[in-house]
């Protein structure tokens, strides 16, 4: 081989030797991008963990109250009805009381209760015992909704409070009219006397074996809401038998 040839070969040897080692020192720029590119639907899949809807917390029934001073209404309402003059308590002695109680469909329920003002605090925390433990009450009203009929009131399985009225068959104020008792479910804990049930549609209720949850029994959640405020039960007189009946005094 002249040496022109052998040249020419060296020069062929070395290009090819020079292309061959060029692209494994290029490699890591050529592989470089698709790792960045396969990092991307990591980012992506996290995205929806964030945008999750958050769980929102259930509401839970709260007791809720408010005593106030007798306003102009009210006091229309009373005069002549639940009140009037002579009654052993004026008018700026008494509170409107409201208050959430659970009814019988198991609903929170606003309530209204006319008591005197000595009385808010201890009625305050005897119903929301009663709210707490879910004793049941058919409603809670303002005799005054019944005329301060209290017959009316208790057919009408009503719990009330303040009625300026005498202690029946006698001329001894009650103490509703004081504002410091409470007649609580009436039909399910009517008054019982010599055999006679008041409210008369009370009678299936005499018999105090029966399962009701509106009924009060001694030591029972009822009984205890209002014992923890030291008011007594007309359910533990010897006779009559007054199941609805909570005063200050006991009588």
């Amino acid at each position: 081989m002249t040496r022109r040839r052998l040249v020419a070969a060296a020069l062929v040897v070395g290009l090819t030797g020079c292309g061959g080692s060029t692209p494994p020192a290029a490699s890591p720029t050529t592989h470089g991008p698709p790792a960045t590119t396969r990092s991307a639907p990591a980012t992506t899949r996290s995205a929806p963990a964030t945008t999750r809807p958050v769980p929102t917390t259930r509401s839970v029934a709260v007791f809720t109250w408010s005593a106030t001073s007798l306003d102009a209404p009210t006091r229309a309402r009373m005069v002549g009805v639940s009140w009037r003059h002579g009654c052993p308590v004026s008018l700026d002695q008494l509170r409107l009381v409201k208050l959430t109680y659970w009814g019988f469909d198991s609903t929170p329920r606003p309530g209204k209760l006319v008591v005197n003002a000595d009385s808010v605090s201890a009625v305050v925390k005897a119903f929301r015992a009663l709210f707490e433990a879910r004793f049941p009450v058919r409603q809670i009203r303002p005799v005054d909704a019944f005329a301060a009929d209290d017959e009316k009131s208790m057919l009408a399985d009503n719990t009330s409070a303040f009625n300026c009225r005498f202690v029946q068959g006698t001329q001894t104020w009650s103490q509703h009219a004081y504002g410091r008792a409470i007649d609580l479910n009436p039909l399910e804990n009517p008054e019982i006397k010599d055999g006679q049930v008041d409210p008369p549609n009370g009678r299936p209720w005499a018999d105090r074996s029966r399962p009701d949850a509106a009924m009060i029994h001694h030591g029972d959640s009822a009984w205890l809401a209002f014992a923890s405020v030291g008011w007594k039960w007309g359910g533990d007189w010897v006779s009559p038998k007054d199941y609805q009946h909570f005063s200050t005094n006991g009588t």
